[in-house]
């Protein structure tokens, strides 16, 4: 299994390389991170949909110190095709310095995403998270549902940045 993955992220690699995959963005991260306040569970609102959530519902992500200066990252999700949960775990650093929103993903070894924390509040009870690019974006909450008032302003933010807001799965979570 590791070797397939290896293999696909390599061939990925060299696709991107000689076609000229989604070119990457820079998007603003928040300032004053604090990870000991984001670690937890969050549960995604909102995504805009790829393969590897593909019909994934009740999806959450879980970020514990690794006591290295990571984070480690549990993402989970129930495949309601499938009747299956599904769960990847992956590891998280800083892209800067620690007290930056801007982070690097990993979950198939050598290979990171960007992972943009791109607006928090103050409270540490909801975020907008980008991608490398306007491709991928996340509305997370600690809790199931988000407050329309907080919804609305996420997506004006997220409008702001050029994102198709239009394009966001409203993920469910049940009881």
């Amino acid at each position: 299994m590791r070797k397939y993955f290896f293999l696909s992220g390599t061939a990925l690699l060299f696709f991107c390389l000689f076609t000229g995959c989604a070119s990457q963005k820079e998007f603003e991260p928040v300032s004053m991170f604090d990870s000991e306040k984001y670690v937890g569970t969050w549960y995604e609102i909102a995504r805009f949909d790829f393969r590897f959530e593909k019909n994934l519902e009740q999806t959450t992500a879980h970020y514990q110190l690794d006591g290295k200066g990571g984070i480690k990252v549990t993402n989970r999700g129930f495949n309601y095709k499938t009747h299956e949960w599904k769960e990847a775990t992956g590891h998280a650093r800083f892209r800067t310095d620690k007290v930056n929103g801007a982070l690097e993903v990993s979950f198939f070894g050598p290979f990171y995403g960007d992972y943009t924390i791109i607006r928090l509040d103050s409270n540490y009870r909801y975020a907008l998270v980008a991608g490398k690019n306007t491709d991928y974006l996340w509305i997370l909450s600690r809790e199931k549902m988000i407050p329309e008032a907080v919804k609305n302003d996420y997506l004006k933010t997220a409008q702001a940045y050029g994102f198709d807001t239009k394009r966001f799965i409203w993920v469910k979570q049940s009881d």
